[in-house]
């Protein structure tokens, strides 16, 4: 649409007019914001779904890792339609192209994005951060590079499910654990995004997965997923448990709480078995028992989000049939407010969607 009283097209779009303050969801704006226009080498999506993810709030907190100034369009995750090549898009998917985006933008200069399979650029930079805008709107713009499209049989709402927890975690299981069937693995913090994708990938790929939750109803919610088993981290018995059950310990651990569950992810992993981080949503600093880590040989990694190549796997999971992400819930773009609630309220049984175009 056009503003009528200044002639520029505008886009609905889902902002931070603010950042921080004790009430971060007061800090959300639902409005016109003006059209972004493709640099060369990009192109704009008509977003049809776009998924939430903590990433949102935590900018609505004030915290990122680029300087942040208002208005910032919110959103990481897209589906949607190329509307518009820009300039030296040569190959780009053809307006009207069903497409999910890598929500990952390389610098490409490092080796990681000069590889012949790039990696996980060294200086990343992430839609829905400065100097990017996000997918809660009507319009995005992205690399052409960065757009993969959608096969007829993944719908947009599963396929915006996909870009941060469901690619963390394939990357997470699959890269950096290197795990397949008939291995044992412990997620930590059951009924998160990563957790939770982690879940339904380990039941498709033939590994046991077993969870933790400090909470009753999701410890059942990951059984009812797949999960073999599901523990309080705080029972000083689940390590004990999980090394019988297992024969020995998990093969790998990943741990996205931190200091709550770091001791019980390094009392449960086996010998020379690996603990996969990325993230630490109780706090990054827990005691780091170097004797153990050592002694047993243990190897501990970093990860975050994954590479274009990864995402691809994963679009063909899904085309496969033999992954369906799990959805909570699709609301329309005004009233995306609510999804934020729930979201910062940690009711959700798996994604939030926003439906904003069809």
């Amino acid at each position: 649409m056009r503003c009528p009283l200044c002639y520029r097209r505008v886009v609905r779009a889902v902002y931070a007019a603010r950042f921080g303050g004790d009430h971060p969801l007061s800090n959300l704006a639902i409005g016109d914001r003006p059209d972004p226009r493709p640099a060369a080498g990009w192109v704009l999506v008509r977003v049809t779904a776009a998924s939430l993810n903590h990433h949102d709030l935590w900018t609505l907190r004030g915290v990122s890792s680029q300087p942040l100034t208002t208005p910032q369009v919110l959103g990481c995750d897209a589906a949607g339609r190329v509307e518009e090549l820009g300039e030296g898009t040569g190959g780009a998917p053809a307006p009207g192209t069903r497409v999910v985006v890598h929500s990952v933008i390389g610098c490409g200069v490092c080796p990681a994005c000069l590889a012949a399979d790039p990696g996980v650029c060294h200086r990343l930079s992430l839609l829905g951060e400065p100097p990017h805008g996000g997918t809660l709107a009507e319009l995005v713009a992205v690399p052409a590079a960065n757009l993969i499209p959608l096969p007829d049989g993944v719908g947009d709402e599963a396929a915006a499910c996909l870009p941060t927890a469901y690619l963390t975690a394939y990357r997470m299981l699959f890269t950096r654990a290197r795990l397949g069937p008939g291995t044992f693995v412990l997620v930590q913090g059951a009924g998160g995004g990563v957790a939770t994708a982690a879940i339904l990938l380990c039941v498709q790929a033939g590994i046991e997965v077993h969870v933790t939750s400090r909470y009753a109803a999701k410890r059942q919610a990951a059984e009812e997923l797949g999960a073999a088993s599901a523990f309080d981290p705080g029972d000083l018995e689940a390590a004990r448990v999980l090394v019988e059950r297992t024969g020995g310990g998990v093969d790998a651990v990943l741990e996205t709480v931190g200091e709550a569950t770091w001791g019980l992810s390094l009392r449960s992993v086996r010998p020379g078995g690996i603990v996969v981080v990325a993230g630490a949503t109780s706090g990054p600093n827990p005691r780091a028992q170097l004797n153990r880590i050592f002694w047993r040989q243990l190897t501990v990694v970093g990860t975050s989000m994954g590479t274009r190549t990864e995402l691809e796997r994963l679009v063909a999971l899904c085309a496969s049939g033999a992954l369906r992400p799990l959805i909570d819930r699709v609301v329309p773009l005004d009233e995306a407010r609510s999804a934020f609630a729930a979201l910062a309220a940690g009711e959700q049984r798996g994604k939030l969607v926003v439906r904003v175009a069809r």
